[in-house]
């Protein structure tokens, strides 16, 4: 994506997804909301962290996200686990459910943020999933990577 994601304020984050999956590609989507949601989601309690796309009438929906329900509400409240409808353009829909479809892959919710219009939106990742081994060697590599800045740290001293 070309705009900056750090810049934004993050609603809900799924941090397990870069160490379960290898995110292939990533895209921005739209999610149909109430307004319970909205302000739930600014509260920062919602949970990504079960949640995935899938298609459904020949549309894309989010499933398993848990938005708590908003305090202040009354009798208009949300269900906290509802389905949610993802608003995403034709071309890139059917991109994402040809790389589903053939090669195995999934759509996992990486963020759920607020653009600088104060719109919601959801980062998707288009995924595959890590065997253990796969696991172990990003580990291993991360550690690599920290030891070795930590010694030209100190070696600059």
């Amino acid at each position: 994506m070309a705009r900056d994601l750090e810049a934004q304020r993050f609603a809900a984050q799924n941090r397990k997804a870069r160490h379960d999956y290898f995110i292939e590609d990533t895209l921005e989507a739209g999610m149909m909301l109430l307004g319970t949601e909205v302000k739930s989601l600014r509260s920062g309690r919602a949970s990504i962290a079960e949640a995935f796309a899938v298609e459904k009438e020949g549309a894309l929906w989010l499933v398993n996200a848990f938005i708590p329900e908003y305090d202040s509400a009354s009798r208009f409240n949300h269900l906290p686990r509802r389905a949610r409808k993802l608003l995403v353009r034709k071309r890139e829909m059917s991109r994402l459910l040809g790389s589903i479809t053939r090669d195995g892959m999934t759509l996992i919710p990486l963020a759920i943020y607020f653009n600088d219009r104060g719109i919601a939106k959801l980062q998707l990742g288009l995924a595959k999933g890590k065997r253990k081994v796969d696991k172990r060697e990003s580990i291993k590599e991360r550690d690599w990577k920290r030891d070795k800045a930590r010694e030209m740290r100190n070696r600059n001293r």
